[in-house]
C-alpha cells in the first residue's frame, strides 16, 4: 500500500491548527471585561450593586463575562459617563438621574419633589410598565440599555448654616442642586438661593463655604464625608433618587441573545440586594452622622409639600401630567 505523503500530513496539520487557533480566537472574543463606571466608592450602595451585578455575571457565564469596576467618578462626572455609554466610550454606569432629564424630559419626574411617599411606592412603580416605558425612553433619548432601576434612595438637605424645620429657614442659603433646572426651581421655591455644580466640585465648594448647603441619601453623605464640611442633617425626604444601571445599548446588542439574557438576570438578582442594602445603609448612617457630630432634624414635611406646589405646575406639562399623575397616584 502507497503511503501518504509528508505533504499530506503537513496539509491536516497545518488545517488542525488553523482550526485550533480559530477556535482559541472564538473563545478569546466571547469572554469580555465590563468596564463600570460608578460615583460612589465600593463599599457605597451604590458599590454594593455593582459588584453583586459582577459576581452574578461571572457565575452565569461560566467567567466569560466579568467587569472592571471604576470607582469615585474616575471615567467622569455622571453627564460625562451617560453621553460616554451612549457613543460607545464607556460600557456601562450607575449614574443618579440628575443630568438623565436633560436627555429625556420624562426623567425630569424623578427631580419632582414629593412625588414617592415611600420605598415600596418607588419599587413599585419603577417595576411596572411605567418603569419599562422610561427604559425605553432612555434607549431612544440616550441610547443606553438600562439594566435595573438601582437606588440611591431619598435624599435629605445638609447645610452647614442652621437646623431646617421650616422652608423659611432656607432663605438666605446657597444651596447646590444637579444640573436640573426642575431642581432649581423647587429650591428657590423653598427659600433658598440654588446654583447647579457638578457633583465632582461639590466638597470643595461646601469646604470653602463656596456653598453652604446640598442634598443627598444618606448613605452617599456619609460615604463622601459630608459630615466633615456640614454641621445640620435634615430629614427633608424631598426626593426619591434612582440610580439606574445601564449599559450602552450598541455594546448591549452586539452580545449573542443567550449573553443579553446572562446580563439581565445578572442585574434582576443584583437589584434586590442593592436595594436592601441600600435601605441598610440609611437606617445606620443616620445614627453614624448624628454620633459623628451633625444635628439631625425631622421637620414636618406638609409646608415643604406646600411651598413646592408651583414647581409641579411649572414642569408637569414637559414631565407629562399623564406620567407625573401616574407616578403620584400609583397603587402599591
Amino acid at each position: 500500500m502507497k503511503r501518504p505523503s509528508t505533504k499530506i500530513f503537513t496539509i491536516f496539520a497545518l488545517a488542525g491548527a488553523i482550526a485550533l487557533a480559530f477556535s482559541a480566537t472564538a473563545q478569546t472574543q466571547a469572554e469580555r471585561v465590563i468596564n463600570v463606571s460608578l460615583p460612589l466608592g465600593p463599599e457605597s450602595q451604590q458599590g454594593v450593586g455593582v459588584l453583586k451585578f459582577g459576581e452574578e455575571l461571572e457565575r452565569l457565564s461560566d467567567g466569560r463575562l466579568t467587569i472592571e469596576p471604576h470607582y469615585d467618578n474616575a471615567l467622569g462626572a455622571e453627564r460625562e459617563v451617560v453621553e460616554g455609554m451612549g457613543f460607545g466610550i464607556i460600557d456601562a454606569g450607575i449614574s443618579s438621574t440628575g443630568p438623565m432629564g436633560g436627555f429625556v424630559d420624562e426623567f425630569l419626574l424623578f427631580d419632582l419633589p414629593y412625588v414617592f411617599e415611600n420605598h415600596e411606592h418607588a419599587y413599585a412603580f419603577l417595576d411596572s410598565e411605567y418603569g419599562e416605558q422610561l427604559a425605553q425612553l432612555a434607549e431612544e433619548g440616550m441610547n443606553v440599555k438600562i439594566l435595573a432601576w438601582m437606588e440611591n434612595g431619598f435624599r435629605h438637605e445638609t447645610n452647614s448654616v442652621r437646623p431646617i424645620e421650616h422652608p423659611s429657614d432656607l432663605e438666605g442659603i446657597n444651596h447646590r442642586t444637579q444640573e436640573s433646572r426642575v431642581q432649581v426651581d423647587t429650591w428657590e421655591a423653598l427659600g433658598a438661593n440654588a446654583t447647579p455644580m457638578a457633583w465632582t466640585e461639590v466638597y470643595t465648594a461646601l469646604q470653602q463655604g463656596v456653598m453652604d448647603s446640598q442634598e443627598n441619601p444618606l448613605a452617599t453623605i456619609y460615604d463622601v464625608n459630608f459630615y466633615e464640611v456640614q454641621d445640620y442633617l435634615n430629614m427633608t425626604q424631598h426626593v426619591y433618587s434612582p440610580a439606574p444601571l445601564m449599559m450602552g445599548l450598541g455594546l448591549f446588542n452586539s452580545f449573542s441573545e443567550e449573553d443579553q439574557a446572562i446580563i439581565m438576570e445578572a442585574a434582576h438578582i443584583a437589584l434586590s440586594v442593592q436595594r436592601e442594602a441600600s435601605q441598610d445603609l440609611e437606617q445606620r448612617y443616620l445614627v453614624q452622622l448624628e454620633e459623628l457630630g451633625m444635628t439631625v432634624t425631622h421637620p414636618d414635611l406638609a409646608p415643604f409639600r406646600e411651598a413646592v406646589e408651583p414647581v409641579f405646575e411649572g414642569w408637569a406639562p414637559t414631565v407629562g401630567e399623564d406620567l407625573v399623575n401616574a407616578a403620584i397616584n400609583f397603587d402599591y
